[in-house]
């Protein structure tokens, strides 16, 4: 691969791609806090980019160093993902439900807001494979602009949770808890049965 237009689009597609799931709960992050200050919102999207940009990288040093040990550990990412957003998002429904967000909502802590980014983005270690072929510049591009994809939608998707989540009211940490448990479930239907 060299670079050209192409190199450059396929990685902006790739970055589309794999930001869906951050996107996703990034939609719900909003939902739970809808007076979200700036400053979060930029660290929520923020770390969502640099896990988005890490996996891949991660998964390209496997492919030319330690193969046979990640093709065994691939089989674990849809488990992974479906226990760390099954967890936030239970939490979150349980939390709705007992109507502990009416009177402020709980700012993600740092701890949430990494389970988040590492099961949304696991998937992406496999992204290693298919730019395998690429130099370790071209690869580190491509991780680049792959976080920098994933920022702009994580933002995009804070902003339209927010929205929904002032006119939801007290009922957006349930959709947002929902929405997270269906992620997991979708990553662990297609990682399992349609891979």
């Amino acid at each position: 691969m060299e670079w050209s237009f192409v190199f450059f689009l396929n990685s902006a597609l790739l970055g589309v791609g794999l930001a869906m799931d951050a996107f996703s709960v990034s939609m719900a992050n909003g939902l739970h806090d809808p007076k979200m200050g700036k400053g979060t919102m930029c660290r929520i999207a923020g770390t969502f980019g640099v896990f988005q940009a890490v996996m891949p990288m991660t998964g390209w040093i496997c492919v030319h160093t330690i193969v046979e040990l990640f093709s065994s550990f691939e089989t674990f990412i849809p488990w992974i993902a479906l226990a760390l957003l099954g967890y936030i998002g239970g939490k979150m429904l349980v939390d709705g439900i007992k109507g502990e967000e009416a009177e402020e909502a709980t700012e993600l802590s740092a701890g949430a807001l990494f389970m988040q980014g590492v099961a949304t983005s696991i998937d992406a270690l496999s992204v290693g494979f298919t730019i395998s072929e690429y130099g370790w510049l071209m690869a580190l591009a491509a991780s680049i602009i792959i976080a920098v994809v994933t920022f702009f939608l994580c933002m995009a998707g804070l902003n339209i949770g927010k929205k929904f989540g002032t006119e939801l009211s007290g009922k957006a940490s349930i959709l947002g808890g929902v929405i997270l448990i269906g992620i997991g479930l979708e990553i662990f239907i297609s990682g399992v049965f349609c891979a």
